[in-house]
């Protein structure tokens, strides 16, 4: 269970990555406009807002993969807590801005923080 455990939390620090990117560096593309459902103006009127939030995904990403470098107790414990971090990130994404946050973030936050709490 700890590697299943490991694999579901480098694949959440992997998916606040690739947030970061699309929302610090392609913000104002034609694709992430799209996948974000924004027009042009939009995007550029929110690209620093929206830098400013890829910066706090970079974080949470960067907690993942402290908690999977670090030995342990630190290590299971920052995959905790960050986990939880997602899951709240997620939760309250998920009932302000989009619903499909809650299946995008909060759902993987939760099932990479159930398998690190049930590999004990």
């Amino acid at each position: 269970m700890r590697v299943a455990a490991e694999i579901l939390v480098g694949l959440l620090a992997l998916l606040h990555i690739y947030i970061l990117v699309m929302e610090m560096f392609l913000w104002t593309t034609p694709r992430v406009r799209a996948a974000f459902g924004m027009t042009a103006e939009f995007a550029e009127d929110t690209k620093v807002l929206a830098g400013n939030q890829g910066l706090y995904n970079g974080f949470l990403a960067a907690g993942l993969i402290w908690g999977l470098i670090a030995g342990d107790p630190v290590g299971r414990a920052a995959q905790i807590f960050f986990c939880i971090c997602v899951v709240v990130a997620g939760v309250y994404g998920g009932t302000t801005a989009s619903r499909r946050i809650l299946y995008v973030q909060a759902l993987p936050g939760a099932l990479a923080l159930t398998a690190v709490l049930l590999a004990g």
